[in-house]
């Protein structure tokens, strides 16, 4: 299938697929579970490519698992962690922000503020995989692509030995209120985050032989990395970890705030 038409499909899916969300988020007053599925629908996005995509060989299936492998594993992470901690406090606050100030109802509030606006940012930060894997056609692997490939099994791991830290961290009442500084949070503030930056640059590079459509395509680890870093990642999340976290601002002063760097050993002089 050409590609246009092969992105147009997987966009139109995705739209039906939001739709249906928004209306689950609204029957249940709680929009918190549309994090499990931009992790999710990553994978959807990928997969939706994969089956469209003519004589697949080597290159588009390691684009495919490396996309599928994340965005199963941290969407099934976020929906657990959304069933047993319920409603997002983030979350909480947009919605009671545009319901209480800007006198939207719910469902119109869960709309805009949330499913629609997820639907051209995901497509945007999956298009690398969804390129490659519609334009790998029967392509290997170059030196590029697995230095690539790499970099994202890296990011992926990162990023699953992070979340596990902090949930053994957490399921230990002794720790209530406390912060996590030891593992790869001793080297990072955001191992979650780092693992995400790295498994998304990772597949656009193991794309990036396919020519200028996989170029252009790096606007999407752009974004991500920007909303990762400057705008809805570790930003909001260390606002408020300062605020019910008394000692995470000497956290910050010895910890790197995302790329892994050793501690610093006198941060209080």
């Amino acid at each position: 299938m050409s590609l246009l038409p092969a992105l147009g499909l997987n966009f139109g899916l995705l739209v039906i697929i939001m739709v249906a969300l928004w209306l689950i988020s609204v029957r249940i007053r709680d929009v918190s579970f549309i994090d499990a599925f931009w992790a999710y629908g990553m994978a959807i996005m990928a997969s939706a490519s994969f089956l469209q995509a003519d004589n697949p060989e080597t290159l588009a299936y390691t684009i495919w698992v490396l996309t599928a492998a994340w965005g199963i594993r941290l969407g099934t992470h976020l929906f657990l962690r959304w069933r047993k901690e319920g409603v997002d406090p983030r979350y909480k606050k947009i919605m009671g922000r545009a319901m209480e100030k800007q006198g939207m109802s719910f469902a119109k509030a869960a709309l805009l503020k949330a499913w629609a606006l997820q639907i051209p940012l995901l497509f945007l930060v999956c298009l690398p995989a969804q390129l490659g894997i519609l334009l790998a056609g029967a392509n290997g692997l170059s030196l590029v692509s697995i230095v690539g490939a790499i970099i994202a099994l890296v990011g992926i791991g990162f990023e699953t030995i992070g979340d596990m830290q902090l949930k053994a961290f957490k399921a230990n009442p002794a720790n209530k209120g406390k912060v996590l500084d030891s593992g790869l949070w001793k080297f990072t503030r955001h191992p979650n985050y780092f693992g995400d930056f790295c498994a998304w640059w990772g597949i656009w590079l193991a794309a990036a032989p396919l020519g200028w459509p996989v170029w252009l395509a790096v606007i999407g680890p752009l974004f991500l990395s920007f909303t990762l870093m400057k705008w809805s990642g570790a930003p909001l999340l260390e606002k408020s970890l300062k605020q019910n976290r008394p000692d995470y601002a000497d956290y910050i002063k010895r910890t790197s705030g995302f790329f892994p760097m050793p501690p610093k050993k006198h941060a209080s002089n």
